[in-house]
């Protein structure tokens, strides 16, 4: 299935190189944000994967009004800028409001649309207008072949510099489920595809401090499925201590066991690679 190569940085998302979404789910103080970036540095060179460096100024969705929810537009995207010019990485981060979309836009390399937000035609239009790359996360309430429609939004405001990312629908109450189907639908589509792994094991209604906020032992299988299933990149959140993280304390994977974690998920890929010109179509 031919997709666009979508050029963020130097790196070209849907191409045959897997590439790596990864950073703090939050901005905290710039030691968290630093140290981060330092190991995925470290990461990105002795594994050669080049990484997007991701982490939200702002968090809107969190369950109560006394959870930390992120430094603001102004502060956060001076310290994203900061992460980038020490360490090169290009740029990530969410917006919620689409008069964010030009002050964040200005900054980073790529704006994403939070998977509550996907069908929000005003904040699309605004964040494609800039003309920045746009990642739009998958609605929990969506099927896969509907993302044609936030993709169509994006195209109608004059940009088709655009990445998917799947994680999980809501199945049941309080959980998500990854089909693997859902990579093939949209594959289709004709844009990158990356699976958002961390966040598809968080338990909602369950404060993300809690260790039963989330099921870290999923993590290596849904990842190798993911990537078997032909996704161009991989989103896993990180943080120096996940266990003392402002958010998603009981999914982000401790950025010092990312080497590790990544090596059988680049060997699977580069399988995945080998034979994706085989594919066979069945009627």
């Amino acid at each position: 299935m031919s997709k666009k190569i979508v050029k963020v940085g130097n790196i070209e998302c849907g191409a045959d190189e897997l590439f790596l979404i990864s950073g703090p789910c939050v901005i905290e103080d710039e030691s968290i944000m630093m140290k981060t970036a330092e190991k995925l540095k470290e990461v990105s060179e002795r594994l050669n994967i080049k990484i997007i460096y991701k982490s939200s100024f702002q968090k809107d969705n969190r369950s109560s009004v006394k959870y930390y929810d992120g430094p603001g537009l102004d502060k956060g995207v001076k310290l994203l800028a900061k992460v980038r010019e020490q360490f090169g990485f290009p740029i990530l981060t969410d917006i919620h409001y689409p008069d964010q979309a030009k002050a964040a836009g200005d900054v980073v390399d790529v704006l994403q649309i939070p998977a509550y937000l996907c069908m929000q035609t005003t904040l699309m239009v605004a964040a494609a207008k800039t003309g920045k790359t746009i990642n739009i996360k998958h609605g929990q309430f969506l099927s896969p072949d509907n993302m044609k429609h936030p993709v169509g939004k994006c195209l109608e405001a004059g940009n088709d510099n655009i990445i998917l990312t799947e994680r999980g629908y809501t199945f049941g109450y309080n959980d998500l489920i990854v089909d693997p189907r859902s990579f093939y639908h949209m594959n289709k589509i004709g844009y990158p595809v990356v699976f958002d792994v961390t966040h598809s094991i968080r338990k909602y209604g369950i404060p993300s401090a809690d260790a039963k906020g989330g099921a870290r032992e999923f993590l290596p299988v849904l990842s190798r499925a993911g990537v078997a299933s032909g996704v161009d990149g991989v989103f896993i959140e990180t943080h120096p201590e996940p266990e003392k993280a402002l958010c998603d304390a009981a999914s982000q994977l401790c950025v010092y066991d990312l080497e590790e974690f990544m090596k059988p998920i680049l060997e699977m890929h580069a399988v995945e690679v080998k034979y994706r010109s085989r594919e066979v179509v069945l009627a």
